[in-house]
């Protein structure tokens, strides 16, 4: 069972593999004149896919003894992704009771005789690689008939495919991937554009990263930590990548956390110089910061590019033609960045990624979706936030898309203006900003986009209905974790189920905890090499501290209760400290939350706990709802069979509800509000 790329797949694999293989060739192919003489040098049966017998069929020829090769998706990849993949070739081989074994191809479909003309820089000689799995027995839960049974085969074979590609990945570095895109794709494809409008190729990128690198050294010292205080701009992105190629770590510092924020971070990092920009301190008036801060060593980006020399453009030259060379040996495990956690309950720490833990979840989801060199990414998300950066600029650099880098998520108006101007065809962003968006957009703004995927929050049923009903686009949901690099598992459209938070991504395991008090679920803990190195607490600077369940067994305790159907989708239920304990019941205070939404979905809501005298703890409903009724909410509690305990007794209005810079509620502020009050 092999992935299918390019029309030298049959000959690649009746080359090395080890077997003689009969190859199954669709009747329809078969018949086309050009594939005759070619079908006459090699082994096979024609196979009509429609024909009810065709199974049966291809069952006798293996219970002969030959060794059958079927490629399960049915077509050569037409964007270098995964296509639909189909349940055939498990099939065969559990009903002839024979090994089943796995193929991955790589590099065939960068030469001519791929699909992706125009997708990928095309090539006369590319290394290829084949990679087999040792032989597979499949075995069916004995409950399982016809249509569930195929389910069954279906989803197993579509899981071993992509597990299998991301097990088999293996990474280098941050701006290493970015190289190899250029290989990939071109020098002269066009790849990231900021608000300036001077959209960049990899080859104007890559020169840029280098330069700045070499001015980089001069200040900094291998492995130190060395803080990015920057907007989304190309220059930013450099920055850190120019970091990376050091082997220096970029702290992504939050420009919105304040002082008590940006001097945990700064604290916990150990960090002595930070990068930035006067015109963006003067802009965003965050010229505080840096009298807030004297001891830290301020770098400037308008002082560097005075600082370039001749020797350095004579460097970055050599450098580009002979990378190998010039440029340090990349490690995979080296520290590449630190983000920040948003502090939404507690005081931010940082999240130490590697090359490797970043990379893999860009792998992981490029193996899931199909991103092409067609696709243009908008990224408002800033890149201190772990969706932005892995998903909005890391993902659409190693795949060849377009990034549109804007500086802030808050611009409702602007941003779709921007989508429509560029013809954006993926956005990201959180419930919150997908909700403005659509307030202020025209319904053709959002005309070309192909993935709009909500992240960071429980997505809003209003939000939802609201993007159905104005764009007619279904929003795909996803669900991470900053420790996750971010994302841990998301709805596409080939794997998509309404109301979950999707399937967990290939290359994963999980476990469910069970939690007292809680019978619907378990609390998440996940594995995976896209799981952090570990924190970095402002209590124990630069002490590198990994979390409950990570070190050498690399676990990762979400802290998250989920709830796991039989084909794998999820529902999250809430977060174990977002359980209120009322009258010895447990009760999340996100049910709370959504009956207030599901009332008054025009308005904004967030419930924090505070301790009660009487019942142990209670719930506090903050909402910018100015009269709410309470027996309207008890109705629509009734009606969801959701427990009376959910509707909040104590309810309390604000003009606005605090946010986080990242676009999340401010948790904090509130359980501080809600006990003072």
């Amino acid at each position: 069972m092999c992935n299918h790329q390019s029309f030298l797949d049959g000959l690649l694999l009746g080359v090395f593999l080890p077997q003689k293989p009969v190859f199954v060739v669709n009747t329809d192919i078969a018949n086309r004149w050009y594939f005759k003489p070619f079908l006459k040098l090699i082994d096979h049966v024609t196979v009509d896919p429609l024909h009810p017998m065709a199974i049966k069929m291809l069952t006798k020829e293996v219970t002969k003894g030959r060794t059958i090769v079927i490629f399960p998706e049915g077509r050569i990849t037409l964007t270098g992704s995964f296509m639909k993949i189909y349940e055939g070739a498990a099939f065969v081989a559990h009903k002839a009771k024979v090994p089943l074994i796995p193929v991955i191809l790589e590099g065939a479909e960068y030469t001519y005789f791929s699909r992706l003309k125009c997708l990928v820089k095309q090539r006369l000689f590319t290394p290829i690689k084949i990679t087999m799995r040792a032989p597979l027995n499949i075995n069916i839960p004995n409950d399982l008939f016809g249509k569930q049974r195929r389910q069954y085969l279906a989803k197993y074979t579509h899981d071993l495919m992509m597990d299998m590609r991301v097990n088999i990945f293996e990474p280098t570095s941050l701006f290493d991937s970015v190289l190899l895109a250029k290989q990939r794709f071109g020098g002269d494809a066009y790849c990231i554009e900021d608000i300036q409008r001077k959209p960049e190729t990899y080859d104007q990128f890559i020169t840029k990263i280098l330069g700045i690198s070499r001015i980089i050294t001069r200040f900094t010292t291998e492995n130190e930590r060395v803080g990015v205080l920057l907007p989304n701009a190309i220059g930013s992105m450099a920055t850190v990548l120019a970091l990376n190629l050091t082997k220096r770590v970029s702290a992504l510092l939050n420009y919105t956390a304040g002082v008590d924020g940006m001097g945990a971070a700064i604290t916990a990092a150990e960090v002595k110089t930070i990068i930035t920009s006067r015109i963006f301190l003067e802009k965003g008036k965050l010229n505080y910061l840096v009298e807030a801060f004297p001891e830290i060593n301020w770098v400037y980006a308008e002082d560097l590019r005075k600082q370039i020399t001749n020797e350095d453009k004579l460097w970055v030259l050599k450098a580009k033609f002979m990378p190998k060379k010039y440029l340090p040996k990349p490690n995979p495990d080296d520290e590449a960045v630190v983000l920040f956690t948003s502090g939404s309950e507690g005081k931010p720490k940082g999240v130490v990624h590697t090359n490797r833990s970043l990379l893999t979840n860009v792998e992981q989801l490029c193996t899931v979706a199909d991103f092409t060199t067609k696709d243009v990414f908008m990224t408002p998300l800033p890149i201190f936030h772990a969706f932005g950066l892995t998903a909005g600029v890391i993902l659409p650099l190693r795949a060849g898309c377009k990034t549109f880098l804007y500086p802030s998520p808050l611009h409702y108006r602007v941003i779709p203006e921007i989508v429509y101007d560029i013809q954006a065809t993926v956005l990201f962003g959180t419930s919150t900003f997908l909700q403005n968006y659509a307030k202020y957009a025209n319904p053709y703004d959002f005309a070309t986009l192909r993935y709009t995927v909500a992240g960071a929050e429980r997505l809003s049923e209003s939000v939802r209905d609201l993007w159905m009903d104005k764009f007619g686009i279904r929003i795909l949901e996803g669900y991470g974790a900053t420790e996750c690099s971010p994302v841990v598992s998301i709805n596409v459209p080939m794997s998509y189920r309404e109301h979950s938070i999707g399937r967990i991504l290939p290359g994963m395991d999980y476990e469910l905890e069970i939690i007292e008090g809680i019978t619907e679920g378990g609390k998440l803990i996940v594995k995976g090499n896209n799981v952090m190195k570990g924190y970095l607490f402002y209590d124990r600077p630069g002490q590198l501290v990994p979390s409950e369940y990570s070190g050498e067994n690399g676990w990762y305790d979400t802290g998250d209760v989920v709830a796991i159907d039989q084909d794998g989708y999820m529902a999250i239920k809430g977060r174990v400290k977002r359980f209120a304990k009322i009258a010895g019941e447990m009760v999340t205070l996100e049910t709370t939350e959504r009956l207030f939404k599901a009332v008054y979905p025009e308005h904004d809501h967030a419930a924090v706990v505070r301790k009660d005298d009487s019942k142990g703890e209670a719930i506090v409903l903050f909402t910018t709802q100015k009269e709410s009724v309470r027996s309207d909410i008890s109705a629509m509690a009734k009606s969801l069979g959701m427990p009376e305990l959910a509707v909040a007794r104590d309810v309390r209005v604000l003009s606005e509800i605090p946010l986080l810079g990242s676009g999340k509620i401010d948790y904090v502020t509130l359980t501080k509000m809600a006990q003072e009050m």
